[in-house]
This record gives C-alpha cells, sequence and structure tokens, in this order.
C-alpha cells in the first residue's frame, strides 16, 4: 500500500487564524482525510501547509509569498476575504500555481481575469437576481443601499443598480459604512436612513459591521413597522456565529442564501465534525456553507492531482539580477498549467450541491429565500434563473417562459414590528417637514386656483385644482401631511412661468406642484405626472352675430341640392316606368300622348304626398310603388324634422369659423400669457400677430374692440378656461373649430415618485364619485340662463349620405322593373289578358254608372231617348259601341273581342 502515496503534493492554506479560519482548516483536514480512506489506490496526496494571514492583506501576500518561494507548494488555497486575495492572485498567476478560494466572493476578482484563480464559492453577483424578484414581487420602486466601505462591499453595487435600473427601481441613496465605524457614525447615518421617504434597504456587509448594525437599528425602533429589510447571502451564510441578541433584533428580515440539499453525506459529515471538533472545543464555530466548499475545494484539488499524476513537482528558476527584490525571487511551477487544466474539467456532487466550474467559477446553485423568525431563519421559498419565485423547489423543470416575480408564490412572512402584512416601502419623510407642494399664483381665471395673503402674511390657498388635490390626497390609505407654499415673488406676484414652477420640483424646492398645470412632454422630462383630472385639448372662442341670411329659401335648407336633384331624378324614373308598366293594361295612363306625359309627372309627384288616384294592376308596378313610397316616407319625416329645428333654433353664428380664416384674414388672436399655448400659436400665426391676455375680463375686452379696433378676433385657450369664460359671457361668445390635443390638468411630483401610481389610483375614484361633481359645481358653476352652446349652431342640412341605403333599395326595384319589363318585351312572359271576372266587373260599373245619370222623374223623355238610340242603331248597325243605353266591350288594343251588347 506504500507504493500507492508515494507523491507527496504540497498544498499551501492561506488562513486568518481566528474562529473561522480554524472552522475551514478543520473542513479541510477532514476532506483529505475522508477522501484518501475511500481512495487508497491514488498514487498522489495532498499535504496542506498552513499559513496565518493576519487578518490583513499584506499578511495573506507574506504568506503566498512564503509559499511560494520556500515551500514551492503546487497549488494554494485561501484566501479568506475579498481584498486579501487580489495580490496573492497575481503572485499564483506569475507563478503559474492554482489560486483557490472558497471565500472570497466579491465579483471584482473576476476581472483579473487569471486563468490561475479558481472561485469554489460563489460570487456576490450570482443572488442579484433573487433580490431583484423579491423587490419585484412586492411592488417596491426604491430602495436604498446599505454596504461596508470596502472591496468586498462595493463588488456588488454596479451589478445590483444595473439590475434594478431594468426593473425600473431607483436606488436614490447608497449608505456606505466603514468596517471601522464607531457607534455614533454607525447611528449618524441610520438618521440619515430615518429622515428619508424609502424604507426598503438591502444590506451587503460581514458579519462583525452587520451585527452592530441590526443592534443600532433595533435600538433606533427601525425594526418596525414600515420597514423592510433585506441582507445578502453574505449574513446569511453566517447566521450560526452571530450572537443570539443580534439575531434577535432582526425579526422580520428577509435574506437571500444558496440552497444546500440535505444529502446523507451532509448529516454524515455533519456528525463526524460535532464529534471531531465541538465536543473537544465547544467554543468553536459550527459548519457552516463556507466551510462546505472549503470541503468540496479539497476533493476537487485531490481529484484533479491524480488526473495529472504530477510526476514533476519542481519549480524552474528564472532569471533574476542581484538586484532584484524577493517579490522577484521564486519560480515557476512545471506541473501547474497541467493542474489547473485538470482541475477547471473537474464535476462531482460535492456536500454544498453540484461542483461544477465554468471560466475558473463555480455555478450558482437555487437561493433560499428565508425569513427571520424567532431564533433563526425560516425559509419561505426558493429563486432560481429559469423560473424565478416558487414556493417548493423542482429542479427538474426548467422554463424561463414560466419566470415568476409574484409574492403569493412565498410563504408566510413576518415583517419588521412583527406585522403580517409587506410594508408599502416609503413614508412621508420624518425630518420634520411636511410635503411641500408649490401652486402658482395667478392674476385671472383664480377659480382654478386662488392664493390670498392675509394680515400676518400667512397664505389661503383654495380653488377648483387645490380641492381636487386635498380630496385625492384625502383619500389615500395613509396620511400625507403637506402644506402649500406660492410660487410667488416677495410682491406677490408669480415668480415665473409654469415650466419653472415645475421645475422647481426636479431642483428639490418643492416636492409637489398642485395647480392648473398641464402635462407636458417637456415638462414630463423633469418630473413625473400623475393621471390628469380634467379633460384636455386647446380651442377657440370667437364673438357670436345674428344669422342675417335671409330665409327666403329656407324652405330649401333642410336638404342639400345633391339630394334634391337626387330625389327629383328618382320620381321621374319611377313615374315613367309605372307608365311603362301599366300602359297596356290600365287604361288611366292610356289617352294622348302629351296626356301620358303628363300622367307620368303628376303620378311621380303625387306620390310624394300619397295624392295619387289612378289604380295600378300590375304586380311589379305594385313593388315598385311600395318600395318608392317607404322612401318616400322617410324622406318627408326627415325633412319635416329638419325643417322644423330650423325654424325654432336662435339664429346665431360664429364671426369666425376656423383658423385658417384668421390667417387668411390676418387677424389678431390672444393668449393666456401663462400658459403654453403661445407656443402652440407660433408654428401658425406670425408673432406679431398674437396678443397677449392674462384674465378672463381683459380677454372679454379684447374680444369686444376686435382685431381691428386693437382688439382681436379670437382667443386660444385650454377648453377647462374656456369653459369657465363662456359660463360668464355665453350670450356674446362660442367656441368653435377643432381641438387640438392636450393632455389635461395633472399633479408634478419628483421623477420615479413613490407617491404617483397611489395619487393617479385615487383622481380615478374622486373624478368618477360624487365628490368631483360636489367640486365642479362649487367652483365652475354654470349660468344657468346660459343655453347649451351646442342649441346656438343651426342644424346642417341632411345630404345624400344620410339616405344612401333608401335610394340603395330604390335603385333596387327600379332595376328589378326594367328586367321585367325587358322580359315582356321579348315575350319571356306572356301578353296579359282581360278575363272574364275583370269584364264582368266594368260591366257592374258602367250600369250603376247609368243607373245614377239616367232621369227617371220624365219617363216620356226616357222613351224619346230610347226611340232616338234604336233609330240610331237601325242607321248604323254595330259600328258604334258608345251609344246611349248600349255597351260594347272590346278589347285593351281596341280590337273587337266580344260583341256584348248591354241594353238598359
Amino acid at each position: 500500500m506504500a507504493t500507492a502515496q508515494n507523491i507527496t503534493v504540497r498544498v499551501g492554506v492561506v488562513l486568518n487564524m481566528d474562529g473561522f479560519g480554524q472552522m475551514s482548516f478543520n473542513c479541510l483536514s477532514m476532506a483529505l482525510s475522508d477522501f484518501y480512506s475511500t481512495h487508497k489506490q491514488y498514487r498522489t496526496k495532498l499535504v496542506l501547509t498552513d499559513r496565518d494571514s493576519k487578518d490583513d492583506a499584506v499578511g495573506a501576500a507574506a504568506a503566498g509569498l512564503d509559499l511560494l518561494k520556500n515551500v514551492e507548494v503546487q497549488a494554494i488555497i485561501g484566501p479568506v476575504y475579498s481584498s486579501q486575495a487580489n495580490f496573492l492572485i497575481s503572485l499564483g498567476h506569475k507563478a503559474h500555481v492554482p489560486i483557490i478560494t472558497f471565500s472570497a466572493t466579491s465579483p471584482s476578482l473576476s476581472s483579473l481575469r487569471s486563468p490561475y484563480f479558481i472561485r469554489a464559492t460563489l460570487k456576490d453577483s450570482s443572488q442579484v437576481g433573487a433580490i431583484v424578484a423579491i423587490i419585484q414581487g412586492f411592488g417596491w420602486r426604491e430602495v436604498v443601499a446599505v454596504y461596508e466601505n470596502s472591496e468586498f462591499g462595493e463588488g456588488i453595487l454596479p451589478f445590483l443598480t444595473d439590475a434594478l435600473e431594468q426593473v425600473n427601481v431607483r436606488v436614490p441613496y447608497r449608505s456606505v459604512i466603514s468596517p471601522s465605524a464607531t457607534d455614533d457614525q454607525i447611528l449618524a447615518e441610520l438618521y440619515k436612513l430615518m429622515a428619508m421617504q424609502t424604507r426598503v434597504f438591502i444590506v451587503h456587509m460581514l458579519n462583525p459591521l452587520a451585527s452592530r448594525l441590526f443592534t443600532k437599528v433595533k435600538q433606533l425602533g427601525m425594526m418596525s413597522k414600515d420597514y423592510a429589510w433585506i441582507i445578502t447571502d453574505s449574513i446569511t451564510n453566517d447566521l450560526n456565529s452571530m450572537d443570539r441578541s443580534v439575531i434577535a433584533s432582526m425579526l422580520g428580515v428577509i435574506g437571500v442564501k444558496p440552497y444546500v440539499p440535505q444529502t446523507k453525506e451532509l448529516d454524515d459529515f455533519t456528525t463526524q465534525y460535532k464529534k471531531k471538533v465541538l465536543q473537544s472545543n465547544p467554543k468553536a464555530l459550527g459548519v457552516d456553507i463556507y466551510g462546505l466548499w472549503a470541503y468540496d475545494s479539497a476533493i476537487a484539488l485531490a481529484m484533479a492531482a491524480e488526473r495529472v499524476g504530477l510526476a514533476n513537482l519542481t519549480y524552474q528558476e528564472t532569471n533574476t539580477s542581484t538586484s532584484s527584490t524577493d517579490l522577484e525571487a521564486f519560480g515557476v511551477s512545471l506541473s501547474g498549467p497541467e493542474l489547473i487544466q485538470a482541475l477547471s474539467n473537474i464535476t462531482f456532487r460535492g456536500l454544498a450541491g453540484d461542483f461544477r466550474l465554468v471560466d475558473g467559477q463555480l455555478q450558482a446553485p437555487p437561493y433560499e429565500i428565508v425569513n427571520m423568525v424567532g431564533p433563526g431563519a425560516r425559509g419561505i421559498g426558493y429563486w432560481t434563473k429559469e423560473s424565478g419565485i416558487v414556493r417548493e423547489l423542482n429542479i427538474t423543470i426548467v422554463s424561463k417562459k414560466n419566470y415568476a416575480t409574484s409574492k403569493s408564490n412565498l410563504g408566510p412572512t413576518i415583517w419588521p414590528g412583527d406585522e403580517p402584512s409587506p410594508p408599502k416601502g416609503w413614508v412621508v419623510p420624518t425630518r420634520g417637514k411636511k410635503l411641500r407642494v408649490g401652486v402658482p399664483v395667478k392674476a385671472g381665471f383664480t377659480d382654478f386656483v386662488r392664493v390670498t395673503w392675509n394680515s400676518d402674511n400667512s397664505t389661503t390657498v383654495e380653488g377648483y385644482c387645490i380641492d381636487v388635490f386635498n380630496a385625492v390626497m384625502a383619500a389615500l390609505p395613509y396620511g400625507v401631511p403637506y402644506e402649500y407654499i406660492p410660487f410667488a415673488t416677495p410682491d406677490h406676484k408669480m415668480a415665473g412661468n409654469y415650466n419653472e414652477l415645475v421645475y422647481q420640483v426636479y431642483l428639490g424646492n418643492y416636492d409637489a406642484v398642485a395647480g392648473d398645470v398641464t402635462i407636458l412632454l417637456n415638462r414630463s422630462q423633469y418630473v413625473d405626472f400623475t393621471l390628469p383630472y380634467t379633460e384636455s385639448g386647446v380651442s377657440m372662442v370667437v364673438r357670436i352675430q345674428d344669422d342675417k341670411r335671409k330665409n327666403t329659401w329656407l324652405v330649401f335648407k333642410p336638404l342639400t341640392w345633391q339630394l334634391w336633384i337626387t330625389t327629383f331624378i328618382s320620381c321621374i324614373v319611377v313615374g315613367f316606368l309605372v307608365w311603362l308598366l301599366e300602359r297596356e293594361k290600365n287604361t288611366e295612363f292610356g289617352g294622348s300622348r302629351l296626356h301620358q306625359l303628363g300622367m307620368i309627372f303628376w303620378f311621380a309627384f303625387s306620390t310624394m304626398v300619397f295624392a295619387h288616384r289612378e289604380r295600378v294592376v300590375s304586380n311589379c308596378a305594385r313593388f315598385l310603388l311600395i318600395i318608392w313610397l317607404l322612401a318616400v316616407f322617410v324622406l318627408t319625416q326627415s325633412y319635416s324634422a329638419s325643417l322644423t329645428s330650423m325654424l325654432t333654433i336662435q339664429k346665431v353664428e360664429p364671426t369666425v369659423t376656423d383658423i385658417n380664416a384668421l390667417i387668411r384674414n390676418k387677424d389678431y388672436v390672444g393668449y393666456s400669457n401663462t400658459s403654453f399655448v403661445f407656443g402652440f400659436l407660433k408654428k401658425h400665426f406670425d408673432e406679431s400677430r398674437l396678443r397677449p391676455f392674462n384674465s378672463a375680463e381683459q380677454m372679454d375686452e379684447l374680444l369686444t374692440n376686435g382685431s381691428a379696433n386693437g382688439g382681436i378676433a379670437a382667443a386660444f385657450h385650454e377648453i377647462p378656461y374656456l369653459k369657465l369664460f363662456l359660463g360668464k359671457y355665453c350670450s356674446k361668445y362660442m367656441m368653435v373649430g377643432p381641438t387640438y390635443k392636450a393632455d389635461g390638468f395633472g399633479f408634478a411630483f419628483p421623477i420615479d415618485s413613490p407617491l404617483v401610481p397611489d395619487v393617479s389610483r385615487e383622481i380615478l375614484k374622486v373624478t368618477e364619485g360624487k365628490k368631483m361633481v360636489e367640486i365642479e359645481t362649487t367652483w365652475l358653476k354654470k349660468n344657468e340662463k346660459c343655453p347649451d352652446p351646442d342649441t346656438l349652431i343651426p342644424p346642417k342640412s341632411l345630404g345624400l349620405s344620410s339616405f344612401k341605403g333608401v335610394f340603395v333599395m330604390v335603385a333596387i326595384a327600379v332595376i328589378v322593373a326594367i328586367i321585367f319589363r325587358i322580359s315582356c318585351g321579348i315575350k319571356i312572359c306572356p301578353r296579359p289578358e282581360l278575363d272574364l271576372e275583370e269584364e264582368i266587373k266594368d260591366i257592374d260599373e258602367l250600369l250603376l254608372w247609368y243607373k245614377q245619370n239616367r232621369h227617371p222623374q220624365n219617363p216620356l223623355l226616357d222613351s224619346q231617348n230610347a226611340s232616338a238610340q234604336k233609330a240610331t242603331t237601325s242607321q248604323q248597325g254595330e259600328s258604334s259601341p258608345k251609344m246611349n243605353g248600349e255597351i260594347e266591350l272590346g278589347d285593351r288594343n281596341g280590337k273587337r273581342k266580344n260583341n256584348l251588347i248591354i241594353r238598359a
């Protein structure tokens, strides 16, 4: 067996020989002991040579240099801290000796790009995804990073801030605390945090400083309701070494840590460690995840050494001058390149989970999300790169499509202050000041915002916009104290325009702006606006005048000329087709050509008033007539309604109808000198044609004077102002022209202010409720004597487009009638015959006529007439069918068909 382990491989260990260093070295020793006890056939054996780094970067460098120069080790395990690793990695790179760390987690070490650096632990940036998912899940929009002032503390910041920025979460402040800070310095920094509105803190520091920090946090009452604390794995992994009083002060804290599967091998090792170490030294630290990574590192290095064989364990001397320093006076390991290559390809199932290196970095496992409750941490969920936050871990299911950040996937959570519900993440700052709300000082249109100075120089702020803001803030589910600060000069005038007022929020002079502030793109670059609480748009107001147009032809105005012409043509076409279908079998449509032409026009136009008396016997003509009468009914009813409206409405008209007329006439137009409308008008009018006004009274004066007399022809303003103006001057002016889109009035807050979504949500509730009606009634009450502006404009004439469907039906009926007539003309359909029943009916009508027109009072005259008729008949024979008292029926074509003589 002796020949199986005849190659001794020297491995250096650089650790702080404190409690943590002793625990780590014990894990390394136990790892090699366990490994070689089960692999007795191995020809290589690692032998550890330890050096104390003395908790110092220089000490770690000196220890490493000693191992390389004097011991000529083939690999170095350590050091503990990232600040110690930088120089040691450079030494390993020069000597071609692998440097393996199981506890230096700073991401900045990866930037050294040394092929001889192996990180057998997780870099701090691996946990950023889990932290961001937690913040997303609870909907927090701002967080404060609290970290120690060291390379370790700063290493995670770029990765954390970038990840938060991608999900629109701001980091408004970074709290940096030195590891050597006094208690007073820690308290001073905590007081700064208390004065801020953000209440979500991410703490990234090592155990010694974290223990002191949370002790002070508890003392200041910051571990209470409304606070949220998230700790990184640098603290969560080290909870076993913390004092119980510190852990008790962390009730409600959320943390993340790498997931370590519970296996039989891990349980056996833990039991073995307790027997070998803790029984002999009860004060020794228990095994944490860093101890497990140290154990796996030693196993990986032993496997790599055996795989390579390491036949040549010598150092090659380098050419150094006599003046070289000790830093240059060491050789280069000949087996280093092979060893690092073999180590990079080692994979196995270790105590801490899967051991697999990619580019010299240990690949991250899932993270466990824990909640500090009672004496320790309780798991409430997991996070994986593929699935996000999950309640139960199922590594076999991998699907990025189902990535989730919902807080519902977490188990029951206790928050600071023993609260069951999560904090909203921010509060009103406790710096002794209320929310400073800037308001404009207006000279006109004060119904929206009115600022009054009292005798003691205090101010009273009221108005429509102020009442809306008060109602919205009162509706918030939490109290927000605030005060109004007028944007005014010492002489109580407005200190600038609205753009400058909004910019004060960006400068930090105001915490918000409430007033008639329009939401504009250029302003949104400096502030965040809430949802608008008024309608939007820019329009113009002009004077009104009586409609002086003559009413002589008013009877024709209800319909457009196109509709009149279409109706006239339709009448002629329908009348002609009815005559064409009826003339062969209906004597009422017969007679001379002039008579038939008159019948066409008479019948067509008599249907317009349903005054036609002629019988229609053709089914096709009847079908056409039904459709036409339906169209006539619709047209006449619509005509009557439109004419009635024109006769009864107040006849007024605007002096100007659109902006193009103003431009053509080169009229002067007005604008408010505090509004953004000036910039809009400059795009359409010459600047010399623009005249400002600052109140409704001045606006009325300018409009009354007119463009030719030093006034204006039209006034442009936002719709809320125009409606207020028309409420006072409704008898003189009206709103006309198109409405140019704008986004309405909104409240301004700093960019990414957490108040914006809550205030916007309450704006929707207020504007949809009764409160908004009450506010509008109070400040924007309409003059009851004013008619509806829409009723001042005469209705438009009805056009052809309004009756398109009606005339389509008529056209279809006409086409059917024409097809029928053509079919009969080519004898596809039989020529109609007068049947016996129709002739008998005609005979009955003639007999009735005869009886009604004969002379019953003079029998002699009747006998004389009878004699005369006989004489005439004897002379003319049967040539005349029109003899008095005698009727002969012929066919419809005038040819004799039936010689039926009826005698009286």
